[in-house]
């Protein structure tokens, strides 16, 4: 399918990289499209981006994601799926810019006709695109209203490395407040290991038998 990446940072690269290597068309968007030389991919202007996308990605800094979704409109983004990336972090990564929301759920109310899906934002750019290189299986979680677009937003993270048993979907788009404000915790474990590139997994007692 063809996939509309918003942003032309480590994220947005990451996952141009691996939905490319999937067999997908992806287009990035840009503000300024001229000046982004050299990503390795097709760089477009926003609107363009978005126009023929099946699927819309949020890979922008979170602080700026609602200005840059709105420069692109709700009518070009209504009936569309929308995966949001996005967390929005202080400067210096110590204050969540949304303590009290989300982007997710700012971007859902924004936009009520588009579909809303966060995922992918409790790890690093180099997870995200293969988990499959870390030392065992991990978890990435799904938040949003519409089943449908979890269940494409499923697919897709299929395409990254991510099989069906490592996607925990955790409920309404309410719950990306979860995913984002782990973010913390996020920049504390990776200051005791030394390394951005782990995830986390979620472990259940055993079932009974």
């Amino acid at each position: 399918m063809r996939i509309g990446i918003l942003g032309t940072g480590n994220v947005a690269r990451a996952l141009a990289a691996g939905w490319s290597a999937a067999g997908h068309d992806v287009v990035l968007g840009s503000r300024r499209p001229k000046e982004r030389t050299g990503v390795g991919f097709a760089v477009a202007g926003l609107e363009e981006a978005v126009a023929d996308a099946e699927v819309v990605v949020n890979a922008t800094p979170g602080t700026v994601s609602l200005d840059v979704l709105r420069t692109v409109g709700a009518a070009a983004l209504a009936g569309k799926t929308l995966v949001d990336v996005g967390v929005g972090l202080s400067d210096d990564f110590t204050e969540l810019a949304h303590p009290n929301s989300s982007l997710g759920e700012l971007i859902q109310e924004a936009f009520p006709d588009t579909s809303v899906v966060k995922t992918l934002c409790t790890m690093d750019a180099s997870v995200m695109k293969a988990p499959g290189a870390l030392d065992g299986p991990s978890t990435v979680f799904l938040s949003g209203d519409s089943d449908a677009a979890k269940q494409l937003t499923g697919r897709l993270l299929g395409d990254l490395g991510w099989p069906p048993s490592a996607q925990l979907d955790i409920g309404g788009i309410g719950s990306s407040r979860g995913q984002e404000h782990f973010a913390l915790l996020f920049t504390g474990i990776a200051g005791g290991l030394g390394t951005h590139v782990f995830n986390i997994d979620v472990v259940t007692r055993p079932t009974s038998r």
